[in-house]
């Protein structure tokens, strides 16, 4: 079972559980694409290895449209929990423009390589509306995240890697502003010391198609890395993001059940 799997069936029992012990809750669900535009991705494996850049080494082969999902539980009204699973990878290919020692490998100057970034992040978030006035609000919380890392160069002849899986605990903010249908958001994940940062912040507008219907539009960064013995990696990838956000009213009933 993947990581993915499993997260999803994690993150499904823990909500249904709460939504048979809250008398008043909400679920809401979104779905966003991005096309993104990578900045920098610079890496050496291990740190005393051979320096490159991705992108400047290298060509993006391929367009990348990641997908992102996620789902959120609000309860008593100030209180959330949002599960989030935002996988990426970028594929690029080229000539190596020098001999680039990777991992155990020496990729020689001039021969064709194929490389692959592959970033993807599990998410689970608990946040608490702090500020409520008018239409403004701003919430407060923390992520615990879970990343799934690959960096891979590869040849005819030859290819080698570098996997990363591990905790991640970030800081999550959450402000906006409405406006009739209108909403402007501000929310994101981050956190920098020691040998790495990581922050994904999302800036952008949101139109209430229906009530329980949202779209939203803006643009996404994600930047971070770490610079340890065994790896150093640092990308910027930019992204304008779309995103559909259905919401679901649940109250308690007299059974174990939820209704709509």
């Amino acid at each position: 079972m993947t990581i993915y799997s499993r997260s999803t069936i994690i993150f499904s029992i823990f909500l249904f559980w709460f939504g048979v012990q809250t008398v008043s809750a909400q679920l809401w669900f979104e779905v966003e694409a991005g096309l993104p535009f990578v900045g920098y991705n610079e890496v050496r494996v291990p740190n005393s290895g051979t320096p490159f850049d991705f992108e400047d080494d290298f060509a993006l082969d391929g367009l990348v449209v990641p997908v992102r999902l996620r789902a959120s539980y609000t309860f008593k009204e100030k209180n959330e929990i949002i599960g989030l699973a935002a996988p990426l990878s970028v594929t690029y290919t080229g000539e190596s423009p020098r001999d680039i020692n990777f991992q155990n490998t020496t990729f020689e100057e001039g021969i064709m390589v194929d490389g692959l970034y592959k970033f993807n992040s599990f998410r689970l978030t608990y946040r608490r509306q702090l500020v409520k006035k008018e239409n403004w609000w701003f919430s407060l919380g923390f992520t615990a995240k879970i990343r799934d890392a690959r960096i891979r160069l590869r040849t005819g002849e030859a290819s080698d890697f570098k996997n990363d899986v591990g905790f991640v605990p970030l800081l999550h903010i959450y402000t906006g502003y409405q406006s009739g249908k209108w909403s402007f958001l501000l929310e994101g994940d981050g956190l920098a010391g020691g040998p790495g940062r990581a922050f994904d912040v999302f800036a952008g507008a949101g139109y209430h198609i229906k009530d329980d219907w949202q779209i939203r539009l803006g643009y996404r960064i994600v930047e971070g890395g770490a610079d340890i013995e065994e790896v150093f990696n640092f990308a910027l990838i930019q992204f304008a993001a779309l995103s559909v956000n259905y919401s679901l009213p649940l109250r308690k009933t007299s059974t174990a059940g939820v209704q709509n």
